[in-house]
């Protein structure tokens, strides 16, 4: 049995996560609900998990809850440019600085699993696949913030970073502002886009596959620690205009508007190698096509009332 902290477990990627958790683990959610979660409802048929709410900032509780803990996942963060621009202060002190305070705080038995992100890559060359080992250049709040975790958490040892691709997919908690899910909802919604400075690239993963990789690396640790990991699909390195013409060949009425005179205001741009992850066994489950699909039959079903992170 795992003693096993999740904070942030409420969120996008939680909400998937926790229902791929084995019973047997004694598992601790912290959440700050500001999405006006249910816990009561979310955990009813799951006898296994203690709910706590709170903030990552409080040091008092931070030393109370990662008592005697085995692995922390800490998803807890501002996530994305847009987001961490409106609140610069705030992913400061949660995406970073709260990181730093659990680093010094955790016994030196207690094992990181960090999602980061590949947005530290900023702008990658043209032609060139970015690696583990490739210059950190991010040119955003979120990017810069979640550098320094991930260097807080490789400092102290005995932890493993995911520097996730640009994350796709159906949750209990959605979000529709991420850049796959964000064109599939315009294309069934709106029927046509607007996309600005459509050459820029990305690198895509979808969300069941992110769940699956926490635990993937609680189950090899020992072989996998201290180590910097991507996480995306290989074959999911598109530019915007590549992405929005796959969606399009599931909805052939979606209309494709390029306007080459603005600037997108989120600039990164790169491809990225995610050899290292797969080198280690890890098998990839969901392809872009078969979360597209998904993504096309679902949203239409959709009844929550708050789809972003904003």
């Amino acid at each position: 049995m795992k003693k096993i902290l999740i904070t942030g477990g409420l969120g996008y990627i939680g909400r998937v996560l926790i229902n791929l958790l084995n019973p047997n683990d004694k598992i601790i959610i912290m959440d700050n609900l500001s999405y006006n979660q249910n816990p009561k409802e979310i955990f009813k048929n799951l006898k296994n998990i203690n709910f706590i709410e709170g903030d990552v900032r409080d040091q008092n509780l931070i030393k109370k809850v990662t008592k005697d803990i085995d692995f922390i996942i800490p998803l807890a963060g501002l996530v994305g440019a847009p987001l961490c621009k409106k609140k610069p202060l705030d992913a400061k002190e949660i995406n970073q600085d709260s990181i730093k305070m659990l680093c010094k705080i955790i016994s030196k038995d207690a094992k990181i699993i960090i999602p980061t992100t590949n947005s530290g890559y900023g702008i990658g060359s043209k032609n060139s696949f970015c690696t583990e080992q490739s210059p950190i250049n991010p040119i955003s709040i979120y990017g810069i913030t979640k550098m320094n975790a991930e260097k807080y958490v490789l400092d102290k040892g005995n932890s493993i970073s995911l520097r996730l691709a640009t994350v796709f997919g159906l949750s209990p908690r959605m979000r529709l502002d991420l850049l796959v899910n964000n064109f599939c909802y315009l294309a069934l919604t709106k029927g046509k886009i607007e996309i600005f400075e459509g050459h820029f690239r990305r690198n895509f993963v979808h969300i069941n596959d992110v769940a699956r990789v926490f635990l993937f690396c609680m189950e090899n640790f020992s072989k996998l620690k201290n180590n910097v990991y991507n996480f995306g699909l290989e074959e999911a390195n598109l530019t915007k205009l590549e992405l929005a013409n796959k969606i399009k060949k599931y909805l052939p009425s979606f209309q494709i508007l390029e306007n080459e005179f603005e600037k997108d205001p989120d600039q990164r741009d790169y491809i990225v190698s995610n050899k290292k992850i797969m080198a280690t066994g890890f098998k990839f489950r969901t392809s872009l096509d078969q979360g597209i699909k998904e993504l096309i039959e679902e949203i239409p079903k959709l009844t929550q009332k708050n789809f972003s992170n904003i």
